[in-house]
């Protein structure tokens, strides 16, 4: 009896301890389905352009593979840009930012819509010819959110802040 008192001390101790149990984190497969994404990019630098489109990847990649299967073109996904990124998608920048400019080439391929702010467009002296092919200009940037998640969109806003340590030296 007294074996089963300082066991089950033992272990409300240790779940009240914070620590838990001797037990490892699971894998779960939530149920995912066909979605409808509009992300913001407005960034203080329009390098920040590139780290924003691996929030693409990992937007895509695990809905495309099993056990999903969802093929990219039942997504709906726009990326609506406004900030200084903007000069990523106009041609004469085409040397200065060709592995983003190929990156999102690839995405229109796959179906991501991309679209520029009209009023960014001309604050940087742009017009729409200056853009790529697979760029629309819209009024407004915001404007353009606001109509894509009064359809039922989801917004999503990149995060891309400066990392100053490794993996490793934080692991």
């Amino acid at each position: 009896m007294r074996t089963l008192f300082v066991a089950v001390a033992l272990l409300l101790a240790g779940s009240l301890s914070g620590t838990g149990y001797a037990v490892a984190g699971q894998r779960v497969q939530t149920p995912y389905e066909a979605q409808k994404v509009v992300y913001d990019f407005y960034f203080d630098t329009p390098e920040k352009i590139g780290t924003a489109l691996y929030w693409l990847r990992a937007h895509l990649q695990p809905l495309e593979r099993a056990p999903y299967g969802i093929p990219s073109d039942f997504m709906d996904i726009k990326v609506v840009i406004h900030g200084t990124e903007i000069v990523t998608m106009a041609r004469k920048n085409y040397d200065r930012y060709r592995e983003s400019v190929e990156r999102m080439r690839y995405y229109d391929q796959m179906g991501v819509s991309f679209k520029v702010c009209g009023l960014a467009a001309r604050d940087y002296d742009y017009r729409p010819e200056d853009f790529y092919d697979f760029v629309d200009v819209v009024p407004s940037a915001q404007a353009e959110l606001a109509h894509w998640q009064s359809r039922g969109y989801a917004l999503i806003i990149p995060q891309v802040h400066e990392r100053r340590q490794s993996i490793e030296e934080i692991r």
